[in-house]
């Protein structure tokens, strides 16, 4: 029987991590910059967790988690989205200890899983890098997580990428604006799609959210939320834009933005870039002031982020950044005879623990069968010892990308290849 790995999942393999590892890499770099921690989660949480804090009506929570029963008849589900489980941490672990004016900076890399169709950068595994800003309602903490954003997508090299924006209120004005939403495609529902007839009721602002041409036709006349927020949202909107402005980040404002959580109020905001088709977003984020307090903590407001770092990838690759060859790394020990092939075994041994990346072939092929298998491999170097180099205390180095060869003594060799990186 042969196996194979289930739908909707995918392989990262080796010539492939490099780009991973980069992504990765300048995330975490530019969360340094901007006084963000590294936080690590479960990668299963209690399901009561996401029901409550996403919402038992959207799609993630109706339709798309990983739920199962464990041996203690306790419902686990595996991690459906970031924001959910940093804060069950963050109160759990009372990382803002008792300085409630303190702001708290957190970002997180790992596995998101939601059973899906299965879309260009969106897998049943994905997976997202996102942040947490926990403890402020300035709207300069809101421009501070874009901002953040935006430098790991051009550290990327990613562009351009257009920042949507929108405001959905808070719970003083948003209900207003459901209810002048339903009115308006309320004589029309028969006409909208399976989701949005659903959504009605239970999620009624995810009907700004539908991609289908004829339900955003009917949604099309809806007010929008930016007319009817209260003085306090309103106020944080522009405080919004006037810090985005301040940093030069330009935006559009987009009242169909409203993100499929729950938990979000005042700012909504999506990133979306070109070379993905019609799958075009590589993030979002919003403001989410009540999910402290609704997950049993004292009031607490906070913002966050999460970036697919598939969708990045992608977009990379369609950008041509992505090198069609990986640079050649590490030394590969070439050696003839019984005593070079103990010789090189003990070189290898010294040359790793120097910090030096070096292998063997450990078929003891011919010489020319070794320098195929370096040369195929992607070896930077091949280190050739045998009888006549043992005698001389030297070893061969064959560069081999450029195929010079030189002798060089052997207890040089570590340095030299140091100082060639």
């Amino acid at each position: 029987m042969r196996y194979r790995r289930p739908r909707g999942l995918q392989d990262i393999l080796p010539d492939k991590v490099a780009e991973w590892r980069l992504a990765e890499d300048a995330f975490r770099d530019v969360c340094r910059r901007f006084g963000f921690e590294e936080i690590r989660t479960p990668i299963f949480e209690q399901t009561e967790l996401f029901v409550r804090t996403v919402g038992e009506e959207t799609d993630i929570v109706s339709k798309e988690m990983y739920t199962f029963e464990d041996r203690s008849h306790h419902s686990l589900t595996l991690r459906a989205e970031g924001t959910a489980p940093t804060i069950r941490a963050f109160l759990e672990n009372s990382l803002q200890g008792q300085d409630r004016e303190r702001l708290v900076k957190l970002h997180y890399t790992g596995p998101i899983f939601r059973y899906d169709r299965p879309q260009a950068g969106r897998y049943r595994q994905h997976h997202q890098c996102g942040v947490e800003a926990l403890g402020s309602s300035n709207p300069a903490v809101d421009a501070e997580v874009i901002n953040l954003a935006l430098c790991f997508m051009s550290a990327l090299g990613i562009g351009p990428v257009t920042l949507k924006l929108n405001s959905v209120g808070c719970p003083v004005c948003a209900p207003a604006h459901v209810e002048a939403l339903k009115d308006t495609v309320r004589d029309r529902l028969d006409d909208m799609c399976e989701d949005c007839r659903r959504r009605f009721d239970a999620n009624p602002l995810r009907l700004l959210d539908c991609k289908k041409d004829g339900c955003k036709a009917i949604t099309a006349d809806a007010p929008a939320m930016v007319d009817i927020l209260c003085d306090e949202c309103a106020e944080h909107f522009e405080g919004v834009k006037s810090c985005l402005e301040l940093y030069g980040i330009e935006y559009s404002f987009d009242p169909r933005i409203v993100r499929g959580l729950d938990y979000y109020t005042k700012t909504a905001f999506e990133f979306v870039a070109q070379g993905l088709g019609a799958q075009d977003s590589i993030g979002g984020g919003g403001r989410y002031d009540g999910l402290v307090e609704q997950c049993g903590g004292p009031p607490t407001p906070g913002v966050g982020l999460g970036i697919g770092l598939e969708r990045v990838l992608l977009v990379r690759e369609a950008l041509g950044l992505v090198p069609e060859h990986s640079p050649r790394r590490g030394n590969l020990i070439i050696t003839l005879g019984d005593d070079a092939w103990l010789e090189g075994l003990k070189l290898t041994d010294e040359l790793r623990a120097a910090g030096i990346a070096a292998d063997v072939d450990y078929r003891r092929r011919s010489m020319r069968a070794q320098m195929k298998f370096a040369n195929n491999s992607g070896f930077a170097n091949a280190i050739i010892i045998g009888e006549d180099e043992i005698a001389k205390g030297v070893v061969g180095l064959r560069d081999l990308e450029g195929s010079e060869q030189v002798q060089i003594p052997r207890d040089e060799l570590a340095g030299r290849l140091k100082g060639s990186g």
